[in-house]
């Protein structure tokens, strides 16, 4: 276990949880109600400070529920928070949709609340918005060489040379 130290700067903010007993990533909760629209990107605060110990970072990704059931998408993942960074984590949120979709049970914004653009989603206080996994990251160091296929293994090829015959 690692200890990740943690400020709560909102009310009712929820501290991360593991939904079940081995997974890796922690759910992570909206701080506040935020209205996204087809098309906008924005930030969802979740209330939360950390202190992540050096050699290591926080991940954000995608819940995949999320993601199937919604047009919602983190659109950086995996977001990388760095050891030194002390602000409030905010979970960047793209709203891909182009037509009225809303999780099963949620009223959307009526067109005239938003401008006449349907597929407005509404992100609540309180909802699971996406996960976080702490990952050590050891220091890199570059040597200069002549040339990079004499050291290791060459495969050779990229962008789906693999699978070319």
């Amino acid at each position: 276990m690692v200890e990740v130290f943690v400020e709560v700067c909102r009310e009712d903010a929820i501290l991360p949880v593991y939904a079940n007993p081995g997974d890796a990533g922690m759910d992570v909760f909206a701080a506040e109600e935020v209205i996204i629209a087809p098309g906008e990107t924005v930030i969802v605060p979740t209330g939360l400070k950390l202190a992540i110990p050096e050699g290591y970072e926080i991940q954000v990704r995608p819940r995949s529920g999320l993601s199937l059931k919604t047009p919602i998408r983190i659109p950086n993942s995996p977001g990388t928070i760095d050891s030194g960074y002390r602000d409030e984590l905010g979970i960047i949120v793209s709203n891909n949709s182009d037509r009225n979709v809303c999780e099963p049970g949620r009223t959307p914004f009526t067109l005239e609340e938003k401008g006449n653009r349907q597929g407005t989603y509404i992100v609540r206080k309180g909802d699971r918005i996406a996960q976080i996994v702490l990952q050590a990251v050891p220091k890199m160091v570059f040597t200069k060489v002549l040339s990079v296929k004499a050291v290791g293994n060459d495969r050779g090829g990229g962008f789906g040379s693999t699978g070319v015959k």
